[in-house]
């Protein structure tokens, strides 16, 4: 990430055990990333988004098919990966992941998955698909533009 020309705002997408490479790093994520979005994350070795020490707005999503909803989410003795990032409790923006199937399906063109990914990689935040029926994941968010993302 230090790499990357410019100073254009980044967002990272995390996959599975990916988001939890994700939440370790997030501590120590350069400025610059101002998204992490997580995806059939089994935890982030956190309790809550706050807790894992970033400026950076932490998105979650799960769809209802994906088999990594039975892995119990704890930490203990160093064991597990912590808690369920699309809990309310873990405090993530919540996204839908509606028509993605499975644990792999998140990237399937015509899912909300997909979809709210490319949103959020261009900042277009006024646009994401929120979990619930309401518009919680988007609350206190600007609508976006998609000039000057990385």
């Amino acid at each position: 990430l230090r790499a990357l020309p410019g100073a254009a705002p980044v967002a990272l997408f995390c996959h599975s055990y990916g988001s939890v490479v994700c939440g370790l790093a997030a501590r120590a994520l350069p400025g610059r990333v101002a998204d992490i979005a997580v995806a059939a994350s089994p935890g982030m070795h956190a309790q809550t988004a706050a807790r894992l020490g970033t400026s950076a707005r932490v998105w979650a999503m799960r769809n209802a098919t994906d088999w990594i909803r039975d892995v119990p989410y704890m930490e203990l003795g160093g064991f597990g990966h912590g808690a369920d990032p699309v809990s309310r409790a873990f405090g993530a923006r919540v996204l839908s992941a509606h028509g993605a199937k499975g644990h792999a399906g998140y990237f399937d063109p015509g899912t909300d998955s997909l979809t709210n990914f490319a949103e959020i990689g261009v900042g277009a935040y006024g646009s994401v698909r929120c979990a619930r029926d309401d518009d919680a994941c988007r609350a206190g968010l600007p609508g976006g533009t998609t000039a000057g993302r990385a």
